[in-house]
């Protein structure tokens, strides 16, 4: 019985919000796969798509905000490189290296808010 509620003190269960669902390491790892640079966008649809994960709310919040940025880093780069006639093409691939923040904070379990893309994506009712 004091192995259940290692952490809290005695006599007092602990607090779980409604609808809240713990996280596993299952949902971190895909949480983490999802914001990989140059493949996670990729494994994001698949987080999507096949049956244990797509219901889960964890990676779905990290594979949707993951597809978004990825579109957007895409989008932001092919018309810079348009512009700057390809000398933007050499900063594309360096430019990915900005997922590797938000899947460090996927696989510690946090719910990384990024300012524009985390309230388009909400707003949308994607997450």
């Amino acid at each position: 019985m004091a192995e259940e509620n290692v952490g809290t003190p005695m006599g007092e269960e602990p607090v779980v919000e409604p609808g809240a669902e713990q996280v596993t390491d299952d949902d971190k790892l895909w949480g983490l796969l999802s914001w990989l640079p140059w493949v996670g966008w990729i494994l994001a649809i698949i987080a999507l798509v096949i049956e244990p994960q797509k219901d889960r709310p964890f990676v779905r919040y990290h594979a949707i905000q993951s597809l978004a940025v990825n579109l957007i880093l895409s989008v932001l780069l092919f018309v810079l490189s348009i512009v700057t006639l390809g000398i933007c093409a050499f900063i594309f691939p360096l430019a990915w290296l900005v997922l590797l923040w938000p899947a460090i904070k996927a696989y510690q379990g946090e719910w990384v808010e990024l300012p524009v893309v985390t309230d388009f994506c909400k707003n949308q009712g994607w997450i």
